[in-house]
């Protein structure tokens, strides 16, 4: 068999383990793995520096690409080509803050129009779940979306409100009873305050305690069991919810969790006054938490580390006046959360496989990729071309993402993204060949 491709790598993290190969492509997908091999039978050979490990593409399940609607803050080409430049092959976008949210088919089918041509990586959808479309939630499920978004407060766009507790169990009686997943911004209402217009984050950080969270997550447990619902736990920031999530799993509860760099990176204590690039929504809090999110994901309570990329424009951050109380809450950060985990992991003693686990694997099997998230045979030939031990200072200014706000700018990380494959090809931006991806048909 003539080969289109072979790559050729001193390490690769498969799913048996970090070891030398090479991997045969046909077609766009893994055709062969194996030891070194003479490339006379492949039309394309690529081989890897010494310092440079291949990984599987990651799949990120939690960006807010935001167009149509508001393409000022982000918009398809510039997310995927950050995605790209971060190592990301597949995203899947959140049903807001475009206008019109993805809450009802024809939504979805405008933002499939608006994104065709776009991508330069693989793009899926996930649908919303609002008080009043609890009947657009199985059209919008076999119209292909991954599983539905909910928020239990206010999500700050008007046309993307939060379910109330009936809401809430109605739609998780709807969901289970065709086998969908719910994924919830998970902070009770009844628990935050506003935030008062002030420059000190700490006073952010106490509109939104960690009980918000920990109160939302024991109400999923409690409706996950009574319904038999899927639920996915967006965002985790409260590590004093894990015990509570490890006994609902023992129980059967069928519950999975992600965090995000952010809250594995930064603590509130080092966050100065007036930096609303930290703002996000739950927030960054203390270093023991942050510690404790870290224990999460080694005793495998954490699944996913996805970026909850949220950008908006540099006035909305009020970078001027430092206003935490009015600034938007979101993180941009989508081409830098792989060397920013690593950086933070492999002080931690976590290996590489570690971080494909919970940057690839993982989210992939969250949302039914069965084709994404590993090196293996048959899956997509999807890599990450990564050197790990090669540093850089972040330069917002240099990001490919539409506005150059992020809280990493000045900090020194470690690990390269040198290319990212989408299906045999490596990802060039200016020429998008990413496809739109279908629950069922990924």
């Amino acid at each position: 068999m003539t080969l289109d491709l072979l790559v050729r790598a001193r390490h690769a993290v498969l799913p048996d383990g970090d070891r030398a190969c090479s991997l045969g492509v046909s077609d766009g997908r893994i055709v062969s793995i194996g030891p070194p091999t003479d490339a006379s039978a492949a039309e394309q050979v690529v081989e890897l520096a010494d310092d440079e490990v291949l990984l599987p593409g990651l799949v990120d399940t939690h960006v807010h690409v935001n167009e149509p609607g508001r393409t000022d803050w982000e918009g398809f080409a510039s997310a995927t080509a950050a995605a790209a430049a971060g190592g990301i092959a597949t995203i899947i976008d959140m049903p807001l803050n475009s206008i019109p949210p993805t809450c009802d088919v024809p939504s979805l089918t405008v933002k499939r129009e608006t994104a065709a041509g776009q991508c330069a990586v693989d793009v899926g959808f996930w649908g919303g779940a609002i008080p009043g479309n609890l009947a657009e939630l199985r059209p919008l499920y076999d119209a292909g979306v991954f599983g539905f978004k909910c928020f239990l407060l206010a999500s700050g766009v008007e046309e993307f409100p939060p379910l109330d507790d009936a809401g809430l169990e109605r739609a998780m009686s709807e969901i289970a009873s065709f086998g969908g997943l719910l994924i919830v911004h998970a902070e009770d209402a009844a628990v935050v305050v506003d935030a008062p217009h002030d420059r000190r984050y700490g006073s952010f950080l106490d509109s939104r305690p960690p009980e918000a969270e920990n109160r939302a997550i024991a109400r999923l447990i409690e409706l996950s069991r009574a319904t038999g619902c899927r639920v996915h736990v967006l965002h985790l920031s409260s590590a004093g919810a894990l015990p509570m999530i490890s006994a609902a799993r023992a129980r059967g509860v069928r519950l999975t969790v992600e965090t995000c760099p952010h809250y594995l990176c930064f603590e509130s204590g080092t966050i100065p006054d007036g930096a609303t690039q930290f703002k996000c929504c739950p927030p960054i809090r203390d270093e023991a938490n942050r510690d404790a999110l870290w224990q999460g994901l080694r005793e495998g309570l954490i699944d996913c580390v996805v970026s909850d990329h949220s950008p908006s424009t540099a006035d909305l951050k009020r970078l001027d006046t430092g206003d935490f109380g009015a600034a938007w809450g979101g993180i941009s950060s989508i081409q830098l959360g792989l060397p920013a985990v690593w950086t933070q992991a492999r002080t931690r003693g976590f290996a590489l496989a570690d971080v494909v686990g919970w940057m690839s694997q993982h989210p992939a099997e969250l949302a039914g990729l069965a084709g994404k998230g590993a090196l293996a045979m048959g899956s997509d030939a999807d890599f990450c071309v990564f050197a790990p031990d090669a540093e850089f200072v972040v330069d917002a200014g240099r990001l490919k993402h539409k506005n150059p706000i992020t809280p990493y700018a000045g900090r020194t990380l470690s690990g390269v993204v040198r290319s990212t494959w989408l299906r045999g090809a490596c990802i060039n931006s200016d020429s998008p060949t990413g496809r739109l991806l279908s629950r069922g048909e990924a």
